[in-house]
């Protein structure tokens, strides 16, 4: 917010709307190194929506979180009015908020359409390496 010019009293009542979202209001003043990863990609998500940006980009978004940590961040994200465009292999996070998905092989877009129709395709998924049959 201060790189849009606000004042640093819209600039923090910004900062403040935005860690309410992510659940973290009151915790201003918690050193980063307190944070446990879950937390510190909340933060780093109420930095992102501090700015009010019409259009969120995330990339892997739930990575390395613990399936508690993953539902936070679903949770919240789910709740944002924002369009989000997500690239992500936690196929779960996709199905939870996504209204719609493009699958990507090889850094080419081989399907997008309805989330359901998309996730529901095995055989492009497991070419695409987000599916794995067991053998």
């Amino acid at each position: 917010p201060h790189n849009q010019g606000l004042s640093r009293q819209e600039a923090e009542a910004r900062a403040r709307r935005a860690l309410k979202i992510v659940g973290l209001d009151g915790w201003e003043e918690r050193p980063p190194q307190c944070l446990s990863l879950g937390q510190k990609r909340r933060a780093a998500l109420a930095g992102v929506l501090a700015a009010e940006c019409g259009v969120l980009v995330l990339d892997e978004p739930t990575s390395g979180l613990d399936p508690r940590g993953r539902a936070e961040v679903a949770r919240h994200l789910a709740g944002l009015e924002q369009t989000r465009i997500i690239a992500t292999h936690d196929l779960d996070l996709v199905r939870r908020i996504c209204t719609h998905a493009a699958v990507l092989v090889a850094a080419e877009v081989v399907t997008c359409g309805p989330v359901d129709a998309v996730l529901n395709d095995e055989a492009l998924l497991e070419r695409a390496g987000l599916l794995v049959r067991e053998e």
